[in-house]
């Protein structure tokens, strides 16, 4: 069993409430969800209304899948152009 995981660090611009960042986080999260069959949480930095923290995860059976598929998540991320990604963590653990 191959486990992926991946953290997204963004900056939401011109966002100036909780519900305007949570409209945003909510519509990537959705996207992201319906797209790769992946879990995605917003998991950190829940009270700062211009930045945010994605963390998502994946399982599968061959390692070079898993790892193309977390690539095409971040990937996927950065070309909706809702947020400006920041930072980007990924870990594939082969259980």
């Amino acid at each position: 069993m191959v486990v992926g995981c991946g953290i997204i660090r963004m900056r939401l611009h011109g966002c100036r409430s909780l519900k305007g960042k949570r409209k945003i986080i909510k519509s990537m999260i959705g996207r992201i969800r319906n797209t790769f069959n992946v879990s995605v949480a917003e998991i950190d930095l829940n009270d700062m209304y211009q930045s945010a923290e994605v963390g998502f995860v994946l399982v599968g059976n061959n390692k070079a899948v898993v790892n193309s598929k977390v690539d095409k998540v971040l990937n996927f991320a950065e070309g909706m152009g809702l947020a400006e990604i920041v930072n980007s963590e990924i870990e594939i653990i082969q259980l």
